[in-house]
């Protein structure tokens, strides 16, 4: 496929098949917290609270009175963040053989932007042996405008399934995966970037702070940074490398597939700073960003394999870039799909595993 304007992009197809009336599985209703063992135990948010927020006053316990500590030794850092604010109302909304994969709308109380967001928990999530275990958390990133879908959630791109054989193999973490519409509307015209361009509704900060507010806010994850990495493909790969390098003390790592690094959107006509500031084609150099990549390119797409070495070549300390180029590769759904085993075992190098208190 022949790039875009100054993009590799390419949208990719596959509809979300959605089936909203069913309940979770796993938790016996709709509406119901899907935080499994923590939110029986009275550690979550409570079953049928209202719609997402991400955010919210926290839960109140489960009783009203504590005993006097006993002992002065001061209380060990807990290396899980448990659920704490109103649990979203998920729908079911595929199947998958590695699990359900459930849906909500997220109302980001920062952003102020209304968007789907597409969620799949690991089989060990709900498991009892792992109640009190936080998980690592991967969001990913569609081709294409992704608007309204998310091509992550289709059998075309069966990440969940590779991620459950790679668990049992002992091969890779399992993942949280978070899945979010990138975009607002299908037309390129009004492409957002996952960025906040002025005078346009705000998906960088959706993206950046309030997805991760509503992930810790609903599920159990792993304290702290080390465990969330972003991975995208095409337009994806664009918002995956961007959000690593401007919000490092949120993510870890990234793997930008076959991606595009100059912001191009006709939105940011007239806010060329706010462009450049936007652009992972200069962030890369800034040397600010301490995270993890890897950058990958088609070997059948001389363009694209250019594009991503002559970014790759800018990266400065601390930020590590790694380039891979797939054999024979083209800018294709059925290509990215065959690179979804070794950037999962990439990503699993490179990000903290699950973490028991």
């Amino acid at each position: 496929m022949q790039p875009q304007s100054t993009r590799t992009r390419a949208v990719l197809t596959g509809a979300v098949a959605l089936a909203l009336a069913a309940a979770l599985a796993a938790c016996g209703s709709e509406g119901t917290s899907p935080s499994g063992n923590a939110a029986k135990a009275g550690e979550g948010p409570r079953a049928g609270s209202p719609s997402a927020t991400g955010g919210g006053t926290a839960s109140a316990p489960g009783s009203t009175s504590a005993a006097p500590p006993t002992s002065t030794a001061p209380a060990k850092p807990s290396k899980v963040l448990m659920p704490t604010g109103p649990s979203a109302s998920f729908s079911k909304a595929r199947d998958t053989a590695a699990g359900q994969i459930i849906m909500t709308t997220l109302n980001g109380p920062k952003s102020g932007v209304s968007g789907k967001v597409w969620v799949w928990l690991p089989p060990e999530y709900n498991d009892p042996k792992y109640a009190k275990t936080g998980f690592p958390v991967l969001t990913l990133y569609a081709g294409g405008q992704s608007a309204g879908y998310n091509t992550w959630t289709d059998n075309q791109l069966p990440i969940q399934e590779v991620n459950a054989e790679l668990v049992k193999a002992g091969k890779a973490h399992p993942f949280i995966m978070i899945m979010p519409v990138q975009n607002l509307d299908s037309s390129e015209a009004k492409a957002l970037e996952c960025s906040d361009i002025p005078g346009q509704p705000k998906m960088g900060t959706w993206m950046a702070q309030d997805i991760p507010d509503f992930v810790r806010a609903n599920f159990r994850t792993v304290k702290g940074r080390d465990g969330w990495g972003l991975m995208g493909a095409s337009t994806g790969a664009f918002c995956s490398a961007k959000l690593a390098l401007q919000y490092p003390d949120t993510f870890k790592a990234a793997v930008p597939i076959d991606g595009y690094f100059n912001p191009d959107s006709p939105l940011w006509k007239g806010h060329d700073a706010e462009r450049l500031a936007n652009s992972p084609d200069v962030m890369v150099g800034a040397g600010k960003a301490d995270v993890r990549m890897l950058a990958t390119a088609g070997g059948a797409n001389a363009y694209e394999m250019k594009l991503v070495k002559a970014w790759v070549a800018k990266a400065a300390g601390p930020l590590k870039v790694e380039y891979y180029e797939q054999p024979g590769g083209k800018h294709l759904t059925t290509d990215f799909k065959k690179m979804i085993p070794d950037t999962l075992q990439w990503l699993t190098k490179n990000l903290a595993g699950p973490e028991a208190d």
